[in-house]
């Protein structure tokens, strides 16, 4: 399957993802979905029965990961270079995102997270943005020696694309929480 083949299947998929949301948040207020894939990371806002806007960023948590992180967990070199990349991709979501939106994204992306931050089962509600800091610090030590089970977060270099991924996300663009889509 080709980028453009994924693309559009992840624009589908981004469609389906906005109307399940939209069930959580009334037309007339803003919402956004968040999608991050293997190769793509897709964002779909709106503030009606449909989106109004889709982009297709060029960052997923296996892209990242094969891209910037040559060990597991990365170094911090390997990290900065990654946030370079992810925040230049981030900033082209910028202009779609209306004022006051409410973030949602699926709970397979959101559960390894949650659990590293001290939720045990994250089915329903949101985390905050100062919660998924506090996985992005603990990532961030271990990198720079502290050992991962005294972290305890996941070492993989999916897991570290994936929260380096939403952590940018929702810090560049002023996300305070991300919902769990139902």
């Amino acid at each position: 399957m080709t980028i453009r083949a994924k693309e559009a299947g992840a624009f589908a998929r981004e469609a389906s993802d906005y109307q399940n949301a939209r069930a959580a948040v009334p037309d007339g207020q803003a919402l956004t979905v968040l999608h991050i894939a293997a190769e793509i990371t897709t964002v779909t806002s709106g503030t009606g029965s449909s989106p109004d806007s889709t982009i297709s960023l060029a960052i997923g948590y296996g892209r990242t990961a094969a891209t910037y992180f040559k060990h597991e967990p990365p170094t911090p070199v390997e990290l900065e270079a990654a946030i370079q990349a992810v925040e230049d991709e981030v900033t082209k979501a910028r202009h779609l995102i209306p004022a006051g939106s409410r973030l949602y994204t699926a709970l397979a992306t959101l559960q390894p997270i949650a659990q590293s931050s001290g939720f045990a089962e994250l089915t329903q509600g949101a985390l905050s943005l100062e919660a998924i800091e506090g996985v992005f610090d603990r990532l961030t030590a271990v990198t720079l020696g502290t050992p991962a089970t005294h972290a305890e977060i996941p070492t993989g270099a999916s897991f570290a694309a994936t929260l380096l991924i939403l952590r940018e996300f929702m810090h560049h663009l002023r996300f305070p929480s991300v919902s769990v889509l139902e």
